[in-house]
Parts: C-alpha cells; structure tokens; sequence
C-alpha cells in the first residue's frame, strides 16, 4: 500500500464518520439553538433547561437513525474489505 492509497482510505473515513454523526449532531444543535432563544426571551437562566432537552432529542434522534447508520456503516465495511475502488 502507497502513501496516496494510505491517504484515500483516511479521506474516506473521515467523510464516512461525518456522515454518519450530522443529522445526530444538527438535531443538537437546532435544539439548542431553540432553548437558547426561549432563554433569551423569557430571561430564564436555569442550567439544566439547556442539557436535558438536548440530550433526550439526540437520543431519540440516534434511535430513529440507527438503521440508517448502521446501513452506512455496512456498505462502507463492504467497500472496505472488497476490491478496492479508487
């Protein structure tokens, strides 16, 4: 195995894992973004209002993404341990 090879194969996973973390991560981050301002406008500084909320959408959205993710994650195991591609 070259360098270039060495190189793609970690492009690959790089993009591979932010794949399959975005739509848990913006999910975190649209609700966040949503506290933060009910925050602002109601002037209501609890520390807590800002984790718990964001911590149950992002375990309810890595349940409904979990066949996604674990689809992604097959497809680029095959890839990985069949011929190479590039």
């Amino acid at each position: 195995m070259d360098l270039n090879t060495a190189l793609e194969i970690g492009r690959h996973a790089f993009w591979m894992t932010l794949i399959v973390a975005a739509p848990i991560l913006v999910i975190g981050l649209l609700v966040g973004l949503c506290i933060s301002l009910f925050q602002a406008v109601t002037q209501l500084q609890e520390q807590s209002l800002t984790f718990v909320p964001k911590i149950a959408a992002m375990v309810v959205a890595a349940v409904l993404f979990i066949p996604w993710i674990a689809g992604q994650m097959v497809e680029y195991t095959k890839q990985m341990l069949g011929p190479p591609a590039w």
